[in-house]
């Protein structure tokens, strides 16, 4: 539902507009999912957070994005370089959230101390995620729309996307065993296909004026 907003926003599609709101009403009917809650500031710049919400992360990929989404609010864990480093090394969906991680950290005007070519480094590791393989896969599409989001579509070998197009279903979906995020992510991808622009509004929902 998040993406969905973010792509009501960056696109205009109108039949998202109320993702934010979708968003709320699973959050309501499944509240043991708590830090899901923490991912609501996607959509609404006002979401709260406190320092004790993110030392109760426990997910690997979480604690690679959450601070990210918040260090604005809330100072990067200490080790934090360490797991940005470390994901890139690990690859794969790491690599992907690391690169999503970026994005954030720029959109909300922080600093974080990373090594001389760790950016350029990956960039060109996401790119190298997307194979020739005729099966598109769910890394690969994840990998694909989040080169997007950071406006590097140029590192993206322009035979994917005819492999994207060839692999979606009739209903505009593609298969996968999390069906749902492959699609968002595909959608994802052919939007900035469909619309470029070199200065598209940000992933984060800015401060209400």
């Amino acid at each position: 539902m998040l993406w969905l907003d973010v792509m009501h926003r960056r696109f205009g599609i109108e039949e998202f507009v109320n993702s934010l709101q979708r968003f709320d009403q699973l959050v309501y009917l499944h509240p043991d999912r708590s830090s899901v809650r923490l991912f609501r500031r996607i959509a609404d710049y006002d979401n709260p957070v406190y320092a004790e919400d993110l030392k109760r992360v426990k997910s690997a990929l979480d604690r690679i994005t959450l601070p990210a989404l918040y260090c604005d609010r809330l100072d990067f864990p200490s080790d934090y370089l360490l797991v940005l480093e470390e994901g890139v090394r690990q690859g794969g969906y790491h690599l992907t959230h690391v690169l999503l991680a970026w994005i954030w950290i720029q959109e909300n005007g922080c600093e974080v101390d990373l090594a001389d070519g760790f950016i350029e480094e990956m960039y060109h590791a996401n790119a190298a995620l997307i194979n020739t393989d005729p099966i598109v896969t769910d890394l690969e599409l994840e990998a694909a729309a989040f080169l997007c989001l950071a406006g590097q579509s140029e590192l993206i070998d322009d035979a994917f996307l005819d492999r994207v197009i060839s692999s979606q279903g009739i209903d505009g979906g593609w298969e996968s065993s999390e069906r749902w995020h492959t699609t968002v992510l595909g959608l994802l991808f052919l939007m900035h296909v469909e619309f470029p622009s070199d200065a598209y509004p940000p992933v984060l929902s800015p401060c209400p004026a």
